[in-house]
This record gives structure tokens, sequence and C-alpha cells, in this order.
């Protein structure tokens, strides 16, 4: 939101402003109004919402590679920055979300893509749109939601985890180890001295534990196995370097022609199999060492993060 210049929330300077929250717009009636596209499709509404072609086309099916070109080019009245701006900042097809990790075992729940749009919008698809002149018209500021989430910004998915109880360090605010959701579950099994029958997508944050809590082959190599962790959550997470590069990879594939397109997926689905590769064999060591207790081995560990870091730089 947009704040008067100098205000720093005293009597004196105070912050006030006339804007309330995320503002709506209609994927479907920007699509009919600035370039007349009536492509049939339905959307999971959320800033970064997954759209459904009817009929289910294929990646590459020329009915998709259109939409996602008009999908590229729209504009939108944003009333927080008071003026039109671009909709779209990523996309992601079926080849990126696998990589990010957004698909399941069950197909008919793969969308067609994934559109990362504006923080400031939040998006649904009407059944039946209309046109609307002028454009200030398709956007809707809303008072009722003033956050988005959902969305790739570091706004959006930088927040925080707070853990305390026995075992844990009172250490207060630190910025020094990152995590993401999927962290959550095998820290607190640790902590707790419970064991999954599956191996996990996250590592246990032993780095924010009392070394009386920390399993003993953790405590042998602690700092090899936090510079593998932060290694394999760079390749892993979907936030993390790798992800963000090959996210940008992706929309740069999907906005160009269909050759350049192609050599983008191509890129894309090699990156996912090296990487499940080497992540797969970090976690098994990290898995091993938090619940096993059993001692790494430091070459392998070092090969590893090293593969890693090589990994990052091809796709950049």
């Amino acid at each position: 939101m947009r704040l008067p210049a100098g205000c720093d929330g005293s009597t004196a300077h105070p912050c006030t402003t006339t804007n309330l929250g995320e503002v709506l717009i209609d994927l479907r009636q920007l699509l009919l109004t600035e370039l007349d596209d009536t492509t049939p499709f339905s959307v999971h509404s959320d800033d970064a919402p997954t759209v459904y072609v009817t009929g289910n086309p294929g990646a590459g099916d020329p009915l998709v590679r259109g939409l996602e070109h008009d999908l590229a080019q729209l504009v939108a009245y944003d009333p927080i920055q008071d003026g039109n701006v671009p909709v779209m900042k990523r996309m992601a097809d079926p080849a990126e979300m696998l990589f990010l990790h957004m698909i399941t075992s069950d197909p008919a729940r793969t969308p067609t893509l994934t559109y990362f749009a504006d923080a400031d919008f939040f998006i649904s698809a009407s059944a039946n749109p209309s046109t609307c002149v002028p454009l200030t018209a398709c956007s809707n500021e809303q008072p009722a939601f003033n956050w988005n989430h959902g969305d790739y910004q570091t706004d959006i998915t930088k927040t925080w985890l707070g853990m305390a109880g026995p075992g844990v360090r009172h250490e207060g605010f630190t910025g020094a180890v990152f995590s993401d959701h999927t962290d959550v579950r095998p820290t607190l099994l640790a902590l707790t001295g419970l064991a999954d029958d599956y191996v996990h997508d996250g590592r246990v944050l032993f780095e924010v534990f009392d070394e009386r809590a920390v399993p003993r082959a953790m405590r042998m190599h602690g700092e090899t196995l936090s510079r593998l962790a932060s290694a394999y959550k760079a390749i892993n997470a979907p936030v993390g370097a790798l992800g963000r590069i090959t996210l940008e990879l992706s929309t740069k594939g999907l906005v160009a022609d269909d050759a350049t397109y192609a050599a983008h997926e191509a890129k894309i689905t090699e990156l996912t199999t090296r990487r499940n590769e080497i992540a797969g064999r970090m976690i098994t060591l990290l898995e091993g060492a938090a619940f096993g207790n059993t001692p790494i081995d430091e070459h392998e560990a070092n090969e590893l993060i090293l593969a890693a870091l090589i990994l990052i730089a091809s796709a950049e």
C-alpha cells in the first residue's frame, strides 16, 4: 500500500492510507477485454492461480501456447500503484511444476499451468465474463483481505517459524538457517524421539537444538551436515536458489517461440533429473544421521555439496 512520504507512525508524521487490501481481478474478463481471447478454462482462485484449460490439452498444444502468450501480455489497473501494471510475473507448466514438487500422483489434478501474478492481485475467472471499459472497472480493491499468499515473491514466501520447548535452544530470532514447511515434521519427530517409516522431503533443523538433543552422529559431523542441508534446500526447495532460476527459465520459454520453448522445457527436464539424483542421496545421508544415528561419509557429503553448486551454476 502507498504511505505518505516521511511517515513514521508518530503523532507528528502519521501513516495513513486509503488503500485497504488485495485487488480482485477476473482473468477471463481481462483476456476478453484486452485480446478478445475466449479460450475456455477455469482457475483455482489465488494470487498464483492454477489454470485448467477445458479438455485438458497437453503442454505444447497450440491452444495452450496461444493462451500462454496472451496471459503474458495482460495488464490490469492496480489502485495500490495507481496505474496499469503487468499481471504476470512468472509462469510454470507441468515440466516446471514437476521441478517445484507441484505434481501429485493423480493426473486429474495436474493443471495446464500455474500463473504467478503481481503480488497485489487476487485472481478468479468467471464463467460468463463481460468486457470492462475503462480498464479501471476491471479491478476491485477489497477491504476484507489485506495480504496475499501462494506466490513466489519474497514478501510472501519469507515468513517465520517459532520453536520452543525441550531440546530447543533459547536463541531468539535468527535468519541463519533456511527452512520451509517440509522441515517442520522431521524436526518435531527428532525432538520427540519418534520416526516415520518413509523418507521426508524436508530435513531436521538440528542447528537450533540444544547439544544434548542432537543425535551423536550429527554432532560428529555437524559442520558438514549443516552445509549439506543448506545445499539440499538450495536445489530442492521450491523457493530455493535453483527453484527460482528454473521458474524464470520456464517463464522465458513459455512466452517465447515454440523452438525456444522446447529448448527450455528440455533443460528443465534435464535439471529435474539431475536434481532428483543429487537430492535423493543428500536426504538419505541427512535422514540416516538424524533418525538412524548413522555417521556420514564426509567425502561423499562434500562431493554432493559440490555437485549441487555445479547444478545451480549450470542452470544460471
